[in-house]
C-alpha cells in the first residue's frame, strides 16, 4: 500500500502502536507525539468517527475490534459521533510544537476539535 508509512515498525507493532493512540485520542481528546504519527493516528480516528456516524450493529463491532476499550466505543458511539453528524470530516487538528529535545524529532498535538 503506498499510503501507509511504515514508522520504523513491524507491522503488527505498528498496528498495536496506532490502535493505542487511536483509543487514547477519542479517550481523552488530545495527544502529545510526532508530526508523521499524528497524520496516521488522524488518519485513522476520522475513519472510526465516520464509521460511528452509522449507529448498527455492524459499524459496532468493527469499531470493537480495532479500539482496545468498550468504554471508548461507548463513549465514540453516545457522545462523539453525534457531535460530528453534520460534519463531512475534518474532525482533528495537528498542531506542530517544534522539534523534541533529544533527537529533534519534529512534534506535534493532535486534538479532536
Amino acid at each position: 500500500m503506498p499510503g501507509t508509512r511504515k514508522l520504523g515498525r513491524t507491522s503488527d507493532h505498528r498496528t498495536a502502536m496506532l490502535r493505542a493512540m487511536v483509543t487514547y485520542l477519542l479517550e481523552n481528546g488530545r495527544i502529545e507525539t510526532t508530526v508523521t504519527r499524528a497524520k496516521e493516528v488522524r488518519a485513522m480516528t476520522e475513519k472510526y468517527i465516520t464509521l460511528a456516524k452509522t449507529n448498527n450493529l455492524s459499524s459496532r463491532r468493527q469499531a470493537l475490534a480495532f479500539i482496545t476499550k468498550d468504554e471508548v466505543v461507548k463513549k465514540l458511539y453516545n457522545e462523539i459521533a453525534p457531535k460530528y453528524a453534520e460534519v463531512n470530516g475534518g474532525y482533528c487538528r495537528i498542531i506542530k510544537t517544534g522539534p523534541r529535545r533529544g533527537d529533534a524529532a519534529e512534534m506535534a498535538i493532535i486534538e479532536l476539535v
